[in-house]
């Protein structure tokens, strides 16, 4: 920083993943001069080294000046890789007016309040116009930095996801911002849409043919013509044009199938309310921005944008992004809750059940009275969850292998090696008078004989054949350049829903509890008991087109009551206390008629006008363990509570003299079989508890002193052929994780039943917190089945003792994983070698964790069906799809079999391509050598080496080592057992 406070480097995006070095630099006359000059003297080829290395290339072009008046913006990631890429920063061109100061705005609130809100675009805008300077910015990757002269550095273009109160979206609700104020923030932000650019075929060829082993190809070629070596010529450039010509169709139409997808949903008709006079109005949801009320309609709709909501409950399918088709209920953001106070800065994170994800399908909508129900934009474009899920596929990690790399190492030491027979045969040449253009051509043809120029076409080869096997066996690839990585793969993580496992839960029964004893289990329920009225009240069912539709596990509990399930209605509210509660009522409830001989009358008398109103709902938590509702049965005068959750944790809010003795026996026998086991406990609230004081009374409190009334036993049936296939894998030293979107004891449960996690090994639940109310963050490390943690108190910073890792597995939430990685980022290694259970992950989280896999040198498969796992298939180094639809476009390989025996199938035919790819590299680098040494002894000689004279040293070369090297590792067939890969032995 010099004495102006102006700096020539400066970090982007400081503490976060993608972490960024940028420098500044203006163009110079004089080295674009040199260059020019360059160029027609290297005949265009400097030019082409420039392309290739874009740091060296803005320094040769460019001058280092100050981040304010540079021109171009070279970037440096700070991650292992150390990529370099080269931008150009751009000036706001369109004059912008004042914003409309009359409206509440959240980017226009008083100065007092700028560091609540943070530093956005407006305030950015302003800065530049006190110091008389046009507003910059730059876009890499799809992502805009808008220059902040304050702090003398770009800053992150972010919508209304960071920094902001939960108080100020409310200022929206019944305003909206003005149309000045939308064309205002539309410079900034650009239209909302995720547009997928399709490149067209001559752009991709030249990125293609630009490729450094194509070049020196070309450059090959031409020296054989001018040699009169036209048959092998001709060769190389066929299976050049083969191999060029059908990477090109692979990639537009991984491209095509890309936009398709994102297209689909890119441009709805939304309602926003429009501030000043305007009110409601109907726009192209591309005009949206963040700020914008938009009214979400009561049939629902495709999110095109984050949004937070502002009133009334939505029903949301977000399969598109967590691979769950489990619809969820959002709520509204509160204004002044305990649980979310008015002054906390709104997170998408922190507020996901108050949080509306563009590219999630609305199912529909409800507020009472009818009212619209209202959202607040918050996020657009590629700054929303599917737009950074789109980023994640467009822009991928580069995958580093130790394979290729090595491959690079050593075609340079033949690169040195030609170097010195260049020398050898120029000195040999001048002492025998040689021409000039002669010895040129003889030291070219040393250097294309030793480095094979047919090296990439020959290794190709392997790989169509293995590509071949694959398709007949089902299995499509998209990138077969990925088939020899698959044969080094060494860890396969697996998504559990529809992968591992069937959709959903099936009941294998119920344990209910009588005298504080366990009955045996029972297959059906009957009557209006505390364990039947639980099972059909404690969850989070609604009715969807006339059908139920929730949680997999609660809607099988529901149906195994046989109960019916009644939606709210305005005439409904006179019945329970001026609300509108959901009804439930068993099946002889209703009108039924006593003449049928096949009703029970004895049942008919117990449960007729017998109704149950689900007056409060305190939703799932994964913190707590737990779900409970209040309800209140039509007639009585105190109301129930009805508590669903972990076993352990429902023990502990329970009175001790409902517990029976032998629990913990119980519970383990059924949790070691592989059961998901669930607890229902029960409270009868006072009778001075209504509707209105319920308002007031902590979820704490309603859930104390329950009493415990059963075991809810559910089995999640895995397919046919999982167990078989892990054990191959197993057998094979391949280690197989489960990283999951579902819930973690739901998780644990079928990795036992799978064969993931031995009988005799112990889960380790790795519990993080972030910090809170001044407690740094901590972990807690907790076994699974049983109710006490392995280390008493908060582990902050080290662990303060050390477990074997072999007889445990770590099982790890979404939640305790960003711990990890923000707070104990040295633990993360760790888990990642002695992780086996990943749930409630999200896209971003599964991507990372491939990653930090990857990181402690493992090399990763992924197999997922959901578009949830697009990141993650994308980023590892075998990713394989098992759904034809959004997953197949970011994976490398699609199986059309919805059976991950397609795993070991892409393994094996993986390691024969590998072994193929070594024989052919070997059978190459010895032809190169020999054939060098020949070539260097007959010019020794002063022989003259014409077209058939090549031409039969190469036949007596090939001929001779097929001979010597047999078959020892080829395996054209592709039939090599799942075992330890001798390559890597």
């Amino acid at each position: 920083m010099g004495a102006t406070g102006e700096v020539e480097v400066a970090l982007l995006n400081q503490g976060r993943e993608d972490e960024m070095e940028v420098y500044g630099y203006r163009w110079s006359l004089w080295k674009l001069s040199l260059v020019a000059v360059a160029t027609v003297c290297t005949g265009g080829l400097f030019p082409l080294v420039l392309y290739w290395l874009p740091a060296v290339n803005i320094r040769v072009t460019a001058r280092r000046c100050p981040l304010r008046q540079a021109q171009l913006l070279l970037l440096h990631t700070k991650d292992e890789f150390g990529n370099w890429f080269r931008v150009r920063v751009k000036t706001l061109e369109q004059e912008l007016a004042p914003v409309d100061e009359s409206v509440p705005d959240v980017n226009s609130v008083k100065p007092a309040q700028v560091s609540d809100v943070g530093n956005d675009e407006i305030e950015l805008l302003q800065r530049s116009h006190h110091q008389q300077e046009q507003a910059k910015y730059f876009d890499h990757q799809h992502v805009k930095y808008l220059w902040d002269p304050a702090t003398h550095n770009f800053v992150r273009l972010r919508g209304l996801e960071e920094g902001v109160p939960c108080w100020v979206f409310h200022q929206h609700f019944g305003t909206g911002i003005t149309a000045q104020t939308q064309q205002y923030r539309r410079v900034f932000y650009g239209y909302n849409e995720i547009a997928v650019k399709v490149p067209s075929y001559p752009r991709l060829l030249l990125k293609e043919v630009l490729n450094p082993f194509y070049i020196f190809q070309v450059f090959s070629v031409g020296v054989w013509m001018f040699d009169e070596y036209y048959y092998y010529a001709t060769a190389i450039i066929f299976m050049s044009f083969i191999s060029v010509f059908s990477s090109l169709y692979t990639i537009r139409k991984q491209y095509c199938m890309l936009r398709d997808m994102v297209s689909a949903h890119n441009v709805v008709d939304v309602t926003l309310l429009r501030g000043g006079t305007s009110g409601w109005e109907t726009v192209a949801s591309t005009e949206l921005v963040p700020g914008d009320v938009i009214n979400i309609p009561p049939g629902g709709v495709m999110m095109p944008c984050d949004a937070v909501l502002l009133n009334g409950t939505a029903i949301v399918n977000e399969s598109m992004l967590t691979g769950e088709s489990v619809p969820v209920t959002k709520t509204a953001l509160p204004m002044n809750a305990d649980s979310i106070p008015c002054g906390v800065p709104y997170s998408p994170e922190e507020h996901r059940r108050q949080t509306l994800f563009c590219g999630s399908h609305v199912l529909q909508t409800r507020f009472y009275g009818g009212e619209a129900v209202c959202a607040v934009v918050v996020r657009t474009g590629f700054s929303t969850t599917k737009g950074q899920l789109v980023r994640s596929i467009l822009f991928p990690k580069p995958i580093d292998i130790q394979l290729y790399r090595d491959a690079v190492c050593f075609l340079m030491c033949l690169a040195a090696l030609a170097s010195a027979g260049m020398v050898y045969t120029i000195v040999l040449s001048i002492m025998a008078g040689e021409k000039t253009e002669k010895i040129v051509v003889e030291t070219l043809d040393i250097v294309t004989i030793t480095v094979p120029p047919a090296l990439p076409a020959a290794l190709t080869a392997g790989i169509v054949y293995a590509q071949r096997r694959l398709k007949r066996q089902g299995i499509f690839s998209t990138s077969p350049n990925r088939i020899n990585i698959c044969g080094q793969i060494n860890l396969v993580a697996f998504d559990k829903t529809g992968t591992l496992t069937e959709d959903g839960l099936d009941l294998w029964g119920v344990v209910p509890i009588q005298d504080k004893k366990f009955l045996a289990p029972v297959q059906q329920i009957s009557g209006t008991g505390d364990m039947v009225v639980a099972m059909a009240t404690c969850h989070s069912l609604t009715r969807l087109g006339g059908e139920l539709s929730g949680d997999p596990l609660d809607l099988k509990m529901f149906e195994a009551t046989g109960w019916i399930l009644e939606e709210p209605t305005v005439d409904d509210r006179t019945k329970y206390d001026s609300i509108m509660p959901t009804v439930v009522k068993p099946p002889c409830a209703g009108a039924i008629s006593t003449e049928d001989t096949d009703i029970d009358l004895e049942m008919y008398e117990l449960t007729h006008g017998f109704e149950v109103g689900i007056v409060q709902q305190f939703p799932f938590s994964s913190t707590l363990q737990r779900m409970s509702v209040v309800t209140r049965t039509l007639g009585e005068r105190h109301m129930h509570v009805y508590c669903k959750g972990a076993p352990e944790m429902l023990a502990t809010l329970c009175a001790q003299d409902t517990i029976p003795e032998d629990f913990l026996l119980i519970l383990r026998g059924y949790t070691r079989k592989g059961f998901r086991v669930l607890g229902l406990a029960h409270r009868r609230l006072e009778s001075k508890v209504t509707w209105h004081r319920l308002r007031s009374i902590s979820r704490e409190t309603i859930e104390s002193n329950l009493e415990f009334v059963g075991l809810l036993v559910m089995q999640n049936k895995l397919k046919v052929d999982t167990i078989s296939t892990l054990e191959e894998l197993q057998q094979a030293g391949i280690r197989p994780v489960m990283i999951t979107g579902d819930n973690i004891l739901t998780a644990i449960s079928v990795a036992r039943n799978c064969g993931m996690v031995a009988p005799c090994s112990q889960v380790i639940v790795v519990d993080a917190n972030f910090p809170h109310n001044g407690r740094p963050a901590s972990i807690r490390w907790n076994l699974s089945d049983d109710t006490s943690p392995l280390a008493d108190g908060d582990i902050s910073g080290e662990c303060s003792k050390t477990y074997d890792l072999q007889p445990y597995h770590f099982a790890v939430c979404g939640r305790s994983y960003s711990v990890l990685t923000e707070h104990f980022p040295d633990m993360l290694p760790k888990i990642a070698v002695g992780g086996t259970v990943f749930a409630r992950m999200s896209p971003d989280q599964k991507t990372h964790l491939i990653e930090a896999l990857q990181n402690v040198d493992y090399i990763v498969g992924m197999c997922g069906d959901g578009a949830n796992d697009c990141g993650a298939l994308k980023r590892a180094h075998g990713g394989i799809s098992l759904s034809a639809l959004e997953a197949s476009v970011a994976s490398p390989f699609t199986s059309c079999y919805p059976s991950i025996t397609c795993v070991a199938t892409l393994i094996r035919e993986g390691r024969a391509a590998l072994m193929t790819s070594f024989c052919v590299f070997k059978f190459m680098a010895l032809y190169s050598i020999m054939q060098f040494s020949t070539v260097l002894l007959l010019y020794s000689i002063h022989s003259n080496l014409g077209d058939f004279q090549f031409l039969f040293i190469d036949m007596f070369l090939i001929l001779s080592l097929a001979f010597t090297s047999g078959h020892h590792g080829w395996h054209p067939s592709g039939r090599v057992p799942v075992g330890p890969c001798p390559a890597l032995a």
